[in-house]
Order: C-alpha cells, then sequence, then structure tokens
C-alpha cells in the first residue's frame, strides 16, 4: 500500500508510513501564478493508496480533490482526513444557508474514508464511500496518565464534550466532571459556576477541539477562582486561531495538550498509530 501525504500532514504521514514499514511517497506542491494549485505524485506504479490530508482551509481541501483524481487508476483508494474543515457546519441556521459539511463530503469518493474525532457523526454518511470515524481518546488518555498530577480530575467544558472526557477517563480511572457553557457569539460564552471539588487538584480540561480559546479561557479563570492548582488543556484538533494561545496562557494554563491532526507546536500526541492500526486490519 502506498501512503501518500497531502500537503497538510506531510509529518504525520510519514510517521503512519514508518509504522507501516513503507516510505511514503513522494509528491510535488506548487502555485501556478494565477494561483491555481499544481499537485503531482512522483511514482507511476498502481498498487492501493493511502491520502493523508487533513483539510483545515480550502486550499487543503483542493489539494486532496486533486490526489484522489490522481489516483484513480488504483485498485482501492482510502482516504484519512484527521481534521475536517467544515465539519461544524453539520445543520441550517438560517433559512437560504447551505449545510457545508454535506456539500464537502459529497464531493470525496474513494473506497473508504477516515475521520478522526469528527466533529459530528452525521457527516459521515455524506461521503461518497464506506466511512469511519476514528477516537483518539485512549491517546489523550495515556497521556494524561504520563503526567504525575496531583488528584487529577478531567473536565469537560460542555456537553459536546462529555462523551470524550468519559472515554479517556475510563482507560486510565481518573474522574471526569462536566461544566455548564452558555454560548452568546462565536467567541462569546459564559459558564456556569458549578459545585466542583477542584481545590489543590490538577485539572485537564478536555475538548475536542480549541479554535478561538473563548470557551477554555473562561473555564480556567473560573476553577483558578475555586483554588485549582495547575490546569491543562487538551485537545484532539489544535485549531488554535488567532490570538488563541496567548489567551489560554493569559487565563493561567499550565501547558496546552493536542495530536497532531493538526500539525501545530502543541501536537505533542501522534494519532500516526491510530491510523497504522487501522490500516493493518483491512
Amino acid at each position: 500500500m502506498k501512503i501518500i501525504a497531502g500537503p497538510a500532514s506531510q509529518l504525520l504521514a510519514s510517521k503512519v508510513a514508518q509504522q507501516l514499514n513503507t516510505p511514503p511517497t513522494i509528491c510535488d506542491y506548487k502555485r501556478f501564478p494565477d494561483g491555481e494549485l499544481y499537485t503531482r505524485i512522483r511514482d507511476d506504479s498502481i498498487d492501493d493508496v493511502t491520502i493523508i490530508q487533513s483539510t483545515p482551509t480550502d486550499s487543503d481541501y483542493v489539494a486532496l480533490l486533486q490526489l484522489i483524481d490522481a489516483c484513480e487508476e488504483a485498485p482501492t483508494i482510502n482516504v484519512v482526513i484527521p481534521y475536517m474543515g467544515y465539519a461544524r457546519q453539520d445543520k441550517v441556521f438560517n433559512r437560504g444557508e447551505p449545510v457545508s459539511a454535506r456539500a464537502i463530503g459529497r464531493t470525496i469518493n474513494a473506497d473508504r474514508v477516515f475521520t478522526v474525532n469528527i466533529h459530528e457523526r452525521s457527516i459521515l454518511e455524506h461521503f461518497n464511500a464506506d466511512s469511519f470515524d476514528l477516537d483518539a481518546s485512549h491517546l489523550i488518555g495515556n497521556h494524561i496518565r504520563s503526567l504525575n498530577l496531583t488528584d487529577p480530575l478531567i473536565i469537560s467544558p460542555d456537553v459536546g464534550a462529555l462523551e470524550l472526557a468519559k472515554s479517556a477517563s475510563a482507560d486510565i480511572g481518573i474522574p471526569y466532571e462536566q461544566l455548564e457553557k452558555t454560548r452568546h457569539s462565536g467567541e462569546s460564552v459564559t459558564i456556569a459556576e458549578k459545585e466542583i471539588d477542584v481545590s489543590g487538584r490538577d485539572l485537564i480540561l478536555l475538548d475536542d477541539m480549541i479554535a478561538t480559546g473563548g470557551t477554555m479561557a473562561e473555564s480556567i479563570r473560573m476553577l483558578k477562582e475555586q483554588g485549582a492548582a495547575d490546569i491543562y488543556v487538551a485537545c484532539i484538533h489544535p485549531v488554535l486561531a488567532r490570538n488563541a494561545v496567548v489567551r489560554l496562557y493569559n487565563a493561567g494554563v499550565k501547558e496546552i495538550i493536542s495530536t497532531d491532526t493538526l500539525e501545530k507546536p502543541q501536537s505533542s500526541i501522534s494519532v500516526a498509530p491510530l491510523i497504522a492500526d487501522t490500516l493493518k486490519s483491512l
């Protein structure tokens, strides 16, 4: 099987290839003078292929479509989208809006598509492929276990992340709790006071993704006021847009922990073993 790394997932795809004991396929990426993206796979052999490409930007999405098209003669095409952009646009809130996640998903034609902790599992139905969502919560849990924390507690900042917190908690035997969040706008949130015994305890705030960091920063401040010791923030997808990192450290976070579904300085946990084990089982 050939492992093809999209431009947004070069390191992750290389790690997956290493786990499978195969060299990653070399690809060329450049832009024409008019801004159009050029993609070329520098391997003429016809084999089963796995394309690994996150799509945080529109350009990354175009690169993925080009790679799929370039592999159309392959006997089997697997597509791994560790982080799928537009996954949060999964509903119509106002008349005239598209379901952008559906619009994007319908253009992905492959034999199998794999995502990692996708924001909404119903999106899997829109791919023109057999689709599977991989769960990286145990990787987060194993990392938490290695931190040597004092009386630790995993906290979900809202109900949406509760299953993730529960799953990570079950793997390592650390208790979990949930905060109550009210979102007022894209960046404005309030966290309700909740009676949780956090005094002197090390906390891990866990969510599937961190975008602007507003929810996490508000949670950190409230928990610090309640006497928490060190507070860590952990997520699967480190979007960390604009000034999110500064906001979190300004609020008092000890460390930001994430996987490499998006390749950022905070990506201390690799999902490569999860992807590699899945591909080995095919």
